[in-house]
């Protein structure tokens, strides 16, 4: 399930709603993105998620479809926000649910690679040194090139 959306979410409420009543899922990892209240040197008071409106949801379910077929995945739900947010907001939730632990770790953390790297979001920050675009880091583009390797 994927959903981009303006409002705050619950991740406790989240998983409860994903996995209630359900007894044949073995493992669940879940993962919580925030805005810090720094970049390096700068001090962040805001940042601005924007997103191409319909690209970003495909992408995401790219994304998920992906995953699907990587790992034995039971349920899956990525939310990522748009919108101003403010250090210590949520910005992103990814839960996967699998009958193992492994698989379930896995495919999070692809998921997790890919939507930093793939997904049309852009983020600009408001810092104590002015507003600056995120650029892309070198880092999370070979984080996410590990997994491209194992297609």
């Amino acid at each position: 399930m994927i959903r981009i959306q303006r409002e705050d979410f619950d991740p406790g409420a989240e998983l409860e709603a994903l996995t209630a009543r359900r007894t044949d899922i073995g493992a669940i990892v879940s993962f919580v993105g925030l805005v810090r209240d720094h970049a390096g040197e700068a001090a962040i008071s805001s940042m601005t998620l924007e997103h191409y409106p319909g690209m970003a949801e495909r992408q995401a379910e790219e994304l998920e479809a992906d995953a699907r077929k990587r790992w034995p995945i039971q349920e899956c739900l990525i939310i990522h926000r748009y919108g101003t947010l403010e250090p210590g907001d949520r910005i992103v939730l990814v839960i996967v649910a699998s009958p193992h632990r492994g698989d379930a770790f896995r495919a999070a953390e692809f998921l997790i690679d890919w939507l930093k790297t793939k997904a049309p979001f852009w983020k600009r920050e408001a810092t104590d040194k002015g507003e600056l675009w995120v650029a892309a880091k070198d880092e999370d583009d070979q984080a996410a090139e590990r997994w491209a390797k194992k297609s």
